[in-house]
């Protein structure tokens, strides 16, 4: 549709508009009539829109949209105490959500004076109410009554463009838009007319009243980058081009069809503006549009002509609209490069796509999909508030501002105060009749297309009453908001979020990562110098107890802590900060305990000397010193007053510290040693038994020492490698010298030796056997000043406690321990005289209550292993291990005599180790290695010892008699005739590994083994024979009758009844067992309602039904091999007995019970009715004594019931026959599309003889796979077959 048309203006309207202008400017608002709260400074429109946004400048926007190894978010959710300051509205507050990692992002701030001034027109000139919204440099808001209300950003109403008595005719301002120089402002109506304006002139240029089809609203008008052109839509769905011309001075506009609304309603449109952010962009003389249909999104570009370059499936439910946003962004597309594309947001419902506009060369231009995020809530509307951040309202009129790479929600505010503008209206285009589709008007119930707008990072929101103005705070506001509202810790939280580049939606914070963090640092450090002042003269507690002040400062000193060490800036934390906690004496306290903490957990592990000292004197003063000796061994040596240090550690023995000045301090390893060394030498000199204090000191010995001879630090690191050597020298000289310093006439010789030993010999000679390891004992050291040998150890040791005096026998033995291992663990490399040696052997088999049995056996066990005993007599060896009872040593000498049969009984002896038997004894009797006679030795022992190996595993004893033994079953089994329950056992053990797939013997299969196994079932274990019979075969039926008879098990009988053929007779053993089970519960419930036991009538009752149901079960699976008689005689029999019981246990039974019983009557009757006609069931009854004199309701349940399962049954037959008469007629229709579907060949030549079959007489034949061939070919070939006087054909390729 092409249109040109030319309107002026009349002087009749020009003076109506500076009429009403004056009217609006004269206007005196009364603040008390409109509820204006009293302002000391009056925001401005301009301050507002005139923020510099780094979301849109390419040289600001160094981060761009998705920068590679971008943070996760956060997933902290909690939410913060602070507000939104200038926010109008009070009563949405409840459903703002504020997330504390984030504090608060976004600025709420209502434009007074636009909102007034709007108001203040509806009312004075009826203007009507605000029905869209546009922004540039100007705000423009169209009323309801076709009126234009321009704002500079001042708020000064500077232009009302129209009139009331156009506004009759036009309709309602149903769309508007600002060109990007702000000189032009579109307008659209909801009768379908359109306008543009001179902002500049406040001058009506064109009236286009015919651009469109009449009747339909203006839903959207936008300019494009080019001034001359801007698109429409309408409530038709159709979208036009206009294009503006002025020849000769005059103005006209032609209009062109886009989309027509025929082909699928168009109801949102947005053209790529790259004017406002980018110039001379490629993409710029394209001319790209976007638009959105209920079920599509396409994107055409107008030039060089019109193509659609786009297009993807939108989906939503029918109450929702799509939503379009474009944005120009920075994005990343390696370490290096960076590319300036636009990227279309567009969604519908609860899903929104990102998709990249790339420029290629030529005209082509290609959509790369970048990102989906999925809501869980409604859309309203979305807007761009910068590269990274985007704002979506939903249905319940929340705002969300969300981070786009991480699709993080960083803010929610309530909108419901604001009163949004919706254009269902237009939607529905209710001003020309109402004459859209179903679809559009339903759709458009929610319609807020003109309610919002973004400018410059800024959104503005149109209200019914007031327009406003949401910004996203600069940093430092973030955080001085918090710091308002007292949240310092919120505050410091924050700022490290910007510190460490994990915040998100931030403005204002340029430059490189380290620019950023040197400014963010700085305000850290100046909030927190605040954060101590307001804590030490404001929040402080002015009286009280002293507790209540350590409370308060122990949640300010942690947090100071946290942040100087994650700033690494210590000179602040014991700088200025320690300065005004001192002031303080409980801050001081507080500050210095607060240390504790970070230094044994190696975050501070320096500290100024000064607070050190102050440190180590509030412990002491304190009554804490031994905290101070955890924290010195975490601290550098070099804070540390040594002399302060160490007089305290002597005060107090801490000796872990003085160990540590000393090591670390001096690099001095043996004096800490002699000084303890004498410590502990005049504790033992007193005679009296040691304090825990001095048990202490003996252990800390100990352990320092083997620390030292393997090389690590005492008591946490490693000794310096170039002092490893000197360290181990030192100490084994310490240890093994003659005598110490300054030593008296009667020391005795080798004293440090003999003191350590006294003190605890096992754990001293542990710390030995632990140093014996290292490698300086390898090899010779001849060196006196070197490391001794263990030859040279080993003797001043024998010398020390078995040459002289002092000595306990249990310490000895200990020693003696020590040299048996060490002997064995290092041969030929110690030696012991002969009579010395077997001082050793007698004391290992010697029983000692200090040195244990498996310690003692370990010991020879590694002596005989390493060779130590070769020159040793092996009767005598056993003899001594025997008498010991040394079983892993007398199986070690058995093993050297080949006498196997006796190592059997060594794993018998032992309790842990007797399931290792049956291993044994099979690979010795499997092994070739072993002779005949040694393997029958050991079958015998065996045998002899059958009875405990069934009691350690029955089923591994019967595997080992039937697999390895090889002997009869029914010999072994006599064997232990004496012995009924051992042969249920060893019976047990051989079916259970039947049933496990284990080999069996031909004698397993004897019926005898059965029949014997299943009478001492029903002797022994009664609950196990039904089970037996039931899953076993190898039984003969009579020999199996009579054993159940006798030990009178019914069911088991009944069983092997069935089994044999005797259906009644299995019957009728069952049946009495129920009347027997239904006169028990008799029995229990006629004692009388005082003495109703209800958990014996319940046991009785499970009895009943169990053997009920074994009886249904029986009856099902004989009475279809049954004429109706047997039938009847069964299934009637076991009624009669049901309804007989029934009529006298309602007598006797409660209620609940009673239920219980009449549902087991329900079961038979359903159960039942499979196999018994149901008039034949319904006679039964009715000629039942227990009914026929009864009432009706007595019987009601019951035959309802019996109708029931009829109705079901005849429901599921009908449904089962429908769906195989479906499965049947697909299956041929299937068949019959297969057959008549036209075969194509894979090739044109035959696969046997490679010609092609085109240019040759012979028939072809072609098969469904596709394989062609001659008919001559494949007859050569064999491929056919004659069947039924029939030629069969298969593929030769595919046999």
């Amino acid at each position: 549709m092409m249109e040109v048309g030319t309107t002026t203006e009349t002087a009749h309207e020009e003076d109506e508009d500076i009429a009403l202008s004056q009217a609006l400017d004269d206007l005196t608002i009364d603040d008390a009539e409109f509820d204006i709260p009293e302002l000391d400074t009056t925001a401005t429109l301009e301050s507002i829109l005139t923020q510099d946004d780094n979301g849109f400048d390419p040289e600001l926007d160094m981060d761009g949209l998705y920068p590679p190894g971008s943070d996760s978010s956060s997933d902290t959710h909690s939410i913060a105490d602070g507000e939104t300051p200038d926010r109008t509205p009070t009563r949405g507050k409840k459903k703002s959500v504020q997330y504390a990692i984030h504090g608060s992002i976004l600025r709420h701030v209502t434009l007074k004076s636009v909102s007034s001034q709007v108001v203040s027109a509806a009312d004075r000139v009826d203007a009507g109410k605000p029905s869209a919204l546009a922004v540039g440099m100007f705000v423009a808001v169209g009323t309801s009554h076709g009126l234009i209300l321009v704002f500079d950003p001042k708020q000064t109403l500077i232009w009302c463009l129209g009139s009331t008595a156009v506004g009759a005719q036009y309709g309602a301002v149903s769309a508007l838009c600002i060109n990007s120089d702000n000189t032009r402002l579109l307008a659209g109506f909801a009768k379908g007319q359109m306008t543009m304006w001179d902002l500049s002139t406040g001058k009506l240029l064109r009236t286009m009243t015919e651009a469109h089809p009449p009747g339909s609203a203006v839903l959207h008008i936008q300019f494009t980058d080019d001034p001359t052109i801007a698109i429409c839509s309408d409530s038709g769905g159709s979208v036009f081009e206009l294009n503006f011309k002025r020849v000769m001075g005059i103005r006209s506009c032609e209009s062109r069809c886009l989309f027509s609304g025929s082909r699928g309603e168009v109801c949102t449109l947005a053209p790529l503006r790259t004017n406002f952010l980018v110039k001379d962009h490629p993409l710029k003389d394209m001319m790209v549009l976007a638009m959105a249909t209920l079920s599509k999104v396409f994107i055409v570009h107008l030039k060089p002509r019109l193509s659609v370059i786009f297009t993807k499936q939108l989906k939503g439910p029918a109450t929702t609209l799509p939503l379009l946003a474009w944005q120009i962004v920075i994005i990343q597309v390696t370490n290096a490069s960076r590319v300036i594309d636009p990227v279309l947001a567009f969604g519908r419902h609860d899903t929104i796509y990102f998709y990249q506009v790339v420029y290629q060369e030529g005209t082509k231009v290609k959509f790369a999909p970048l990102q989906i995020v999925k809501l869980s809530y409604s859309l309203l509307n979305m807007q761009w508030m910068n590269a990274h951040s985007l704002v979506t309202v939903d249905t319940s009129e929340n705002l969300h501002l969300l981070h786009i790479r991480t699709e993080e929600e960083l803010e929610v505010m309530d909108l419901m105060d604001i009163e949004m503008v919706y254009g269902n209206s237009f939607f529905k285009s209710i001003a020309t009749g109402s004459n859209v589709s179903e679809a559009m008007a339903l759709a458009g119930e929610r319609a807020c297309y003109q309610s919002f707008e973004t400018h410059k990072g800024q959104l503005l929101v149109l209200g019914t009453k007031s327009v406003h103005v949401m910004t996203i705070r600069p940093w430092k506001d973030r955080i001085q908001l918090l710091v308002r509202d007292g949240n310092f810790k919120g505050a410091l939280q924050l700022a490290n979020s910007f510190s460490s580049g994990k915040a998100r939606a931030v403005l204002g914070l340029h430059g490189s990562p380290v620019q950023k963090k040197i400014v963010v640092t700085e305000q850290i450090l100046n909030l927190l110098h605040k954060y101590v002042d307001v804590s030490m003269n404001q929040t402080c507690p002015r009286s009280g107890a002293v507790y209540l002040l350590e409370e308060h400062f122990q949640e300010v000193i942690p947090v100071c802590v946290d942040q100087c060490l994650l700033l690494n800036r210590l000179d602040i934390l014991f700088g200025t900060l320690y300065d005004k906690f001192s002031n303080d004496m409980i801050a001081r306290g507080v500050f210095l305990e607060c240390l504790e903490p970070y230094i044994l957990n190696d975050k501070l592990t320096s500290i100024p000397p000064h607070v050190m000292k102050d440190f180590v004197e509030h412990y002491r003063d304190k009554e804490m010193v031994p905290n101070v000796e955890a924290c010195i061994v975490h601290m550098d040596i070099a804070s540390l007053d040594i002399h302060q240090v160490v007089s305290l550690c002597w005060a107090y023995g801490l000796y872990d510290a003085i160990i540590y000045v000393y090591n670390k301090g001096m690099n001095d390893f043996i004096t800490p040693l002699e000084e303890l060394l004498q410590l502990l030498k005049a504790a033992l000199s007193t005679g009296n038994p040691l304090s825990d204090h001095q048990i202490r000191l003996g252990n800390k010995i100990l352990v320092y020492i083997s620390c030292c001879l393997a090389g690590r630090a005492y008591p946490l690191g490693d000794i310096p490698d170039h002092l490893v050597s000197d360290v181990k020298e030192g100490i084994w000289r310490t240890l093994t010298a003659l005598h110490t310093k300054d030593a008296n006439t009667d020391e005795q010789a080798y004293p440090t030796l003999r003191l350590l030993l006294k003190y605890d010999t096992r754990e001293f000679l542990n710390v030995l056997s632990l140093a014996f390891a290292e490698p300086e004992f390898d090899h010779d050291n001849s060196d006196p000043n070197r490391v001794q040998s263990r030859q040279r150890v080993v003797d001043v040791l024998l010398q020390v406690m078995v040459e002289s005096i002092g000595f306990t026998p249990a310490q000895v033995g200990f020693l003696f321990t020590f040299l048996a291992r060490q002997m064995a663990k290092y041969e030929n490399s110690i030696l012991v005289n002969r009579l010395l040696f077997d001082q050793v052997l007698e004391f290992l088999c010697t029983p000692s209550e200090e040195c244990g049995h498996e310690e003692r056996e370990q010991a020879f066990l590694e002596l005989l292993n390493s060779g130590g005993l070769v020159s040793a007599d092996d009767d005598k060896l056993l003899k001594l291990a025997e008498k010991a009872k040394f079983n892993r040593v007398c199986e070690v000498l058995y093993q050297r005599r080949r006498e196997f049969d006796k190592i059997l009984l060594c794993y018998l002896r032992e309790t842990a180790r007797k399931p290792l038997v049956f291993n044994f004894i099979h690979n010795v009797m499997m092994g070739s290695y072993y002779s005949e006679t040694e393997k029958e030795a050991v079958q015998k022992e065996a045998l002899n010892q059958l009875e405990e190996l069934v009691a350690i595993d029955a089923r591994e004893t019967a595997q080992l008699v039937i697999q390895d033994f090889a002997l009869p079953l029914v010999d072994i089994v006599c064997q232990m005739e004496s012995k009924p329950k051992l042969q249920l056992e060893f019976l047990q053990g051989v079916f259970e590994g039947r049933d496990r797939g284990a080999p069996t013997a031909k004698s397993h299969s004897e019926p005898a083994i059965h029949e014997l196994y299943l009478k001492l079932l029903c002797q022994f274990r009664k609950e196990a024979v039904q089970n037996f019979i039931m899953t076993s075969e190898g039984y003969r039926l009579e020999e199996a009758l009579q054993i159940v008879r006798k030990f009178r098990l019914s069911d088991a009988t009944a069983y092997l009844l069935e089994k044999a053929g005797d259906i009644h007779g299995a019957f009728g053993i069952l049946q009495e067992s129920l009347q027997a089970r239904i006169k028990a519960v008799m029995e229990v419930a006629e004692v009388g309602m005082e003495n109703y036991n209800t958990t014996d009538a319940s046991l009785a009752l499970a009895s009943v039904q169990a053997t009920m149901m074994v009886i249904v079960q029986l009856c099902q699976r004989n009475t279809g091999s049954m004429d109706e008689k047997q039938r009847e005689t069964l299934w009637f029999s076991l009624l009669d007995t049901v309804m007989t019981s029934q009529k006298r246990l309602k007598l006797v039974l409660t209620n609940a019970h009673f239920e219980v019983f009449k549902d087991m009557s329900r079961h038979v009757l359903n159960s039942m009715m499979g196999y018994i006609a149901l008039p034949s069931i319904l006679q039964k009854i009715m000629q039942d004594p227990a009914y026929n004199v009864g009432k009706f309701g007595e019987m009601k349940e019951l035959l309802l019931g019996m109708l029931d399962t009829y109705t079901y049954e005849k429901t599921l037959l009908k449904t089962t026959n429908s769906l195989l008469s479906q499965d049947l007629y697909w299956s041929l229709n299937a068949l019959v599309s297969s057959s008549n579907k036209a075969l194509s060949p894979r090739e044109d030549v035959c696969l046997l003889c490679s010609k092609r079959y085109i240019s040759s007489t012979d028939p072809v034949i072609i098969f469904s796979c596709g394989h062609t061939y001659h008919t001559s070919c494949f007859q050569l070939a064999g491929s056919s077959a004659m069947i039924d006087g029939h030629c069969h054909w298969t593929c030769h390729q595919c046999i």
